[in-house]
C-alpha cells in the first residue's frame, strides 16, 4: 500500500509550481515589455530635452527648496493613525467571535498603549502644536 503523504506532497508542491510560473510569467511580460520601449523607442537627444522639466515651468534659480519638517510629522502621524484604524477592523470582528474575546481584548489595550506612548512622546516634544 503507497503511502498517503507523497500524494499530498505532490499536490502540495503542484500548487506552487503554479505561483512560480505566474511569478516567471509576470517578470517575463514585464522585461518584453520594457525591451519592447527601450528598442521602439526614438533616442534623438537634444539640449533642450536635457534640460530638467518642472510641469512645463523651466527652471530658474536653485535646485534646493527648504520644505518644513513639520508637514512630515503630521503626515506620519496621519499614516499611524490610519494603521490604528485599518488594525480595529479586524480586531473587531474577532472580538465578537466565541473563545477569543479576553486575548484580543488585552492584545488591543497593549497596542493602544503603545500609541498612547507615542502620541505622548510627540506631545511632549511639541509636535502637535500648529504653531
Amino acid at each position: 500500500m503507497p503511502e498517503p503523504t507523497v500524494g499530498l506532497a505532490a499536490g502540495y508542491f503542484q500548487s506552487y509550481s503554479v505561483v512560480g510560473l505566474l511569478t516567471l510569467v509576470g517578470v517575463l511580460f514585464v522585461a518584453v515589455a520594457f525591451g519592447a520601449g527601450r528598442l521602439l523607442r526614438p533616442v534623438v537627444p537634444t539640449p533642450e530635452k536635457l534640460l530638467t522639466y518642472e510641469c512645463g515651468v523651466d527652471p530658474v534659480g536653485e535646485g534646493w527648496a527648504h520644505t518644513q519638517v513639520r508637514y512630515y510629522v503630521y503626515a506620519f502621524l496621519y499614516v499611524v493613525f490610519a494603521v490604528d484604524s485599518i488594525f480595529l477592523f479586524p480586531w473587531a470582528t474577532v472580538f465578537a467571535a466565541p473563545g477569543y474575546g479576553a486575548t484580543t481584548l488585552v492584545e488591543m489595550f497593549i497596542f493602544l498603549g503603545f500609541l498612547a506612548v507615542g502620541l505622548l512622546y510627540a506631545h511632549k516634544k511639541g509636535v502637535l502644536s500648529w504653531t
